[in-house]
């Protein structure tokens, strides 16, 4: 459960946004951010007045609702006609436009006879940042993570489907208490746990917004494993998430059952030297864009700019993003991102090079951004799997 403390200071930092904009109050409809601010991820809807006590309004389930969340005023859900006077009457009304549907928004607008105010920068920039009490819930998903990875070598072997070495993984994550997909904010963008890739897969591009996607089971699904068997000698990519208590974090390792050729073992070298790079900038102050324009240097130094995170064509134009409730948080490592780096600030990075015709290489790990540098969240060695 979130602690009222938590839920406190996370209203109180939401509220001073909202005094500094002029605003009445911000009604919060997207389900992380209710969840975030009030400690349920029950079918409802938060007023957050600038000068008050929040307000929880529940379609479903009211009892878990007031089980779960440490707010005082927690409420079923009251008939539109009644909403304005519910939350006071506002004129000028916080809104989060990024992540709520266009109907949303115009009920919400209609029932409050507000003008709604956009409110998701300052929103995201606050969760960015999280606190001990976050960071520790990110440590103990990483553990699990970390666990899950130590028994890769208990059940690689060469002639496995993708598919079947994916669901080795994803069982082990469940039983361990993995929540089930990361929360994405993007629009469109969905994510499985994760996937364990082999050449071909490894190699294909898709929709997906990240270096290596795979191609999936068909059409309607092409992200993830496929089922295609696994030969010797060739890099296995295992890209996975975990989620417990609604915080994720990212892992990736590199496994071969026999060994890499040449010019692998040589990419993954320079993904590691990337990811070093990138570590030893994760300082207070740094900005993330001057850090993507580095680990883009490095891969060019290397000979590797055509194929850095991503294959020739395809390529994602980041090293790193936030995680947090949300697999796509803020901050990123990547062009235009200029707001300097702050403690709180949780990165995962990965270096990862797509080389056609050999496969995907490369490395992840999170950090939490620290006054020396990255500090590890994600603890388990960057050496490749070898069975």
């Amino acid at each position: 459960m979130t602690p009222a403390t938590e839920c406190r200071d996370r209203l109180e930092a939401l509220r001073a946004t909202l005094r500094a904009q002029g605003l009445d109050g911000a009604l919060l409809a997207h389900a992380t951010d209710v969840f975030y601010l009030s400690g349920t991820r029950q079918n409802a809807a938060l007023w957050v007045a600038a000068e008050g006590e929040a307000l929880l309004l529940v379609r479903k389930s009211l009892a878990r609702a007031r089980e779960e969340s440490p707010l005082p005023d927690v409420r079923p859900f009251p008939p539109s006609k009644e909403l304005a006077a519910a939350v006071g009457a506002p004129r000028r009304v916080g809104f989060t436009f990024d992540a709520v549907p266009g109907a949303v928004e115009r009920f919400w607008a209609r029932a409050l006879g507000a003008e709604l105010v956009d409110v998701s920068a300052p929103l995201r920039a606050q969760r960015s940042v999280k606190s001990r009490w976050e960071l520790a819930r990110m440590r103990e998903t990483a553990a699990l993570l970390a666990g899950v990875y130590r028994e890769i070598p208990s059940f690689l072997r060469p002639g496995l489907r993708e598919v079947d070495l994916s669901a080795e993984v994803e069982y082990r994550l469940r039983r361990g208490g993995n929540e089930g997909s990361p929360r994405l904010r993007g629009f469109n963008q969905e994510f499985f746990m994760g996937f364990a890739l082999a050449p071909g897969s490894s190699t294909a591009p898709s929709y997906f917004d990240g270096p290596v996607t795979g191609r999936g089971l068909s059409a309607s699904s092409p992200l993830g494993a496929s089922l295609e068997p696994i030969p010797p000698d060739v890099p296995i990519l295992f890209d996975y998430t975990a989620m417990k208590g609604g915080y994720v974090t990212d892992l990736t390792r590199m496994a071969v059952c026999g060994r890499f050729a040449p010019e692998l073992a040589r990419a993954f070298e320079v993904a590691l030297a990337i990811q070093e790079e990138v570590r030893r900038r994760l300082r207070p102050g740094e900005v993330p864009s001057a850090i993507w324009a580095r680990a883009r240097e490095v891969a060019e130094q290397a000979g590797l700019g055509d194929r850095f995170m991503g294959p020739p064509g395809a390529q994602a134009r980041f090293v790193g993003h936030g995680v947090g409730l949300e697999l796509d948080e803020l901050p990123v490592l990547a062009p235009g991102f200029d707001a300097p780096l702050a403690l709180g600030h949780v990165v995962a990075v990965e270096p990862k090079f797509v080389l056609p015709g050999l496969g995907a290489i490369g490395i992840e790990n999170t950090f939490a951004v620290g006054e020396g540098g990255g500090e590890r969240m994600t603890e388990l060695p960057d050496d490749p799997i070898v069975v």
